[in-house]
C-alpha cells in the first residue's frame, strides 16, 4: 500500500508538472494570435521574414521540454513510490562503506540517470529542431564531446559539494543545515571564479578582444560607464549554434566580459555597446551581490526544511529508507524543487527588476534609447524568441521583462523613434551570466 507520504509527493511532482504543461499550452496559444496580430511589426522590428517560422520554433521547443519533462517526473515517481529508491539506499548502507561515500554514489547514480534520460532529448533538439530551423552547427562528435565533458563536470562538482556537506552531516550531526548552508553559498562565490577560468574553457575557445575596432568600442563604453575591467573576450559560440548572446561574470580581479562572435557578427558597434553597458550594469548596481543574497535566503530556507525532514522519522517508514541522513535528504529534495517552483513568481521580481536598472542604465550611458532598443530586437529575431509570452507563463518563466515592455519602457523615458505593439510580449537574454540564464 502506498503511503500518505509518497501519495503527497505524486500529487505535487505531477501538480507542479501539470501546471507547467498548462502554463506552455496557453504560453504557445496567446504568442500564436498576438504574432498573428502583430505580423507587420514582428517582419520589420525583429527582423523575422517568416513570423509562423518563429511560432513553429517555439511549438518544437515546447513539445520537446513537455515530453522530456514527463518523463523526468515520471522516472522518479517510479523509482521512489516503487520501493526501488529504498531499496538502493538499503543496499548501499549494507556495503559497510562509510555514509559519506555512499551518499556520493547515490548522488553519482542519480547525475548519470538523468544523464542517460537526457541524451535522446538533447540529440533530437541539436540534430533536428535545431538544425530544421538553421541554428545548429555542431558535428555530432562535438555534441558526444560536450555531453562527456558536461557529465564528468556534473560528477565532479556534485561529488564535491555533496560529499562537502555529507561531511558536514556525519561530523557535526547538529549543526550540518548551518554548515551546508555556508558551503553551498561559499561555493557559489567560488563558482563565479572557478567557471569562467576553468569550466567555460572546457567547452569554448575564448579570444581577448585586444585592439582594433571592437576592442575601441569596448574602451569607449567602459569609460562612459565609469567601468574598469581588463578582461573581454570573444567566444566561439558559432562552433555550436547560430544563436547570440554575451554575458559578465564573476568579481574582484576575476571579472569578465564575453561576447558571442555571434553577436558581435550580428550587431553593429553601437548595439554592442548598449549590450555591455547593460551587462556593466550588473556589476555597477550590484545586482550579483543581491542575487546571491537572495539565494543565500532561498537556501537557507531550504536547508530548515531538509534538517526537518531529515530528522523525522516518517521518511524512513514512508519510504522504506535505511536510517542515513543521505537517503532522507534525497526525499526532502524532491519535495523542495517543485516548492521552489512554485515560488518563481516572486522571487523573479528581484531580476525583473535588476534587468529594467541595466536597460536603464544602458541609455543612460549611450545618451539614449536607441541602441539598445535596436539590440533587444536584434537579439529577440535573431534567435527566434517568442516576444508575446502568456502573463501567467512569464510570471513563472520570465527572469527578463517582455521585449515590446523594455522597448515601450526606454522610449518613454529616453525617447527613441520606433513605435511598439500594444501586446505585453516577450523574453530575451541581453546577456545574462550562465547560471542565470
Amino acid at each position: 500500500m502506498v503511503s500518505l507520504p509518497a501519495l503527497a509527493l505524486v500529487g505535487l511532482l505531477g501538480g507542479v508538472q501539470l501546471l507547467e504543461t498548462i502554463l506552455d499550452y496557453l504560453n504557445l496559444q496567446y504568442g500564436a494570435a498576438a504574432v498573428r496580430d502583430a505580423v507587420e511589426w514582428v517582419r520589420t522590428a525583429l527582423g523575422v521574414d517568416d513570423p509562423e517560422e518563429m511560432l513553429a520554433y517555439q511549438r518544437s521547443k515546447t513539445v520537446l521540454s513537455q515530453l522530456q519533462s514527463w518523463l523526468g517526473v515520471v522516472a522518479v515517481l517510479a523509482v521512489v513510490v516503487s520501493g526501488l529508491y529504498g531499496d538502493v539506499t538499503t543496499a548501499l548502507a549494507d556495503t559497510g562503506l562509510p555514509s559519506v561515500a555512499q551518499g556520493v554514489l547515490l548522488l553519482a547514480g542519480a547525475v548519470l540517470a538523468g544523464r542517460v534520460l537526457s541524451v535522446p532529448f538533447d540529440a533530437y533538439e541539436t540534430f533536428v529542431v535545431e538544425e530544421r530551423f538553421g541554428f545548429n552547427n555542431q558535428t555530432p562528435a562535438l555534441w558526444l564531446r560536450d555531453l562527456v565533458v558536461g557529465t564528468v563536470v556534473a560528477l565532479v562538482l556534485g561529488g564535491l559539494v555533496g560529499g562537502a556537506i555529507l561531511l558536514a552531516v556525519a561530523a557535526l550531526p547538529t549543526v550540518w543545515p548551518v554548515v551546508g548552508w555556508g558551503l553551498v553559498v561559499g561555493f557559489s562565490l567560488l563558482f563565479m571564479i572557478v567557471y569562467p577560468r576553468v569550466i567555460a574553457p572546457l567547452f569554448n575557445d575564448f579570444e581577448p578582444i585586444e585592439d582594433g575596432e571592437l576592442r575601441d568600442a569596448v574602451e569607449n563604453v567602459f569609460e562612459r560607464a565609469g567601468f574598469d575591467c581588463e578582461q573581454v573576450y570573444e567566444m566561439d559560440a558559432s562552433r555550436r549554434s547560430s544563436h547570440s548572446n554575451a554575458y559578465f561574470v564573476g568579481f574582484g580581479r576575476a571579472k569578465r566580459v564575453v561576447l558571442f562572435d555571434t553577436l558581435v557578427e550580428q550587431m553593429d558597434r553601437k548595439a554592442i555597446q548598449a549590450v555591455l553597458a547593460h551587462e556593466l550594469a550588473h556589476w555597477k548596481k550590484a545586482h550579483i551581490w543581491k542575487q546571491l543574497a537572495a539565494s543565500a535566503v532561498q537556501m537557507a530556507v531550504v536547508f530548515a526544511f531538509l534538517w526537518w525532514v531529515t530528522t523525522s522519522q516518517w521518511v524512513y517508514t514512508a519510504f522504506g529508507l535505511p536510517q542515513a541522513t543521505y537517503a532522507a535528504l534525497g526525499i526532502g529534495l524532491l519535495y523542495a524543487g517543485p516548492v521552489l517552483s512554485l515560488t518563481a513568481p516572486l522571487t523573479n521580481q528581484l531580476s525583473l527588476s535588476h534587468e529594467r536598472e541595466a536597460d536603464d542604465f544602458a541609455a543612460e550611458t549611450m545618451g539614449g534609447a536607441d541602441e539598445m532598443t535596436r539590440a533587444l530586437r536584434t537579439l529577440a529575431g535573431e534567435n527566434l524568441s517568442n516576444p508575446f509570452p502568456h502573463p501567467a507563463y512569464a510570471a513563472f518563466h520570465l527572469t527578463h521583462p517582455p521585449i515590446p515592455e523594455r522597448i515601450r519602457r526606454l522610449r518613454e523615458r529616453y525617447g527613441t523613434e520606433s513605435e511598439e505593439p500594444d501586446h505585453v510580449a516577450g523574453d530575451t537574454d541581453a546577456g545574462v551570466p550562465p547560471s542565470t540564464t
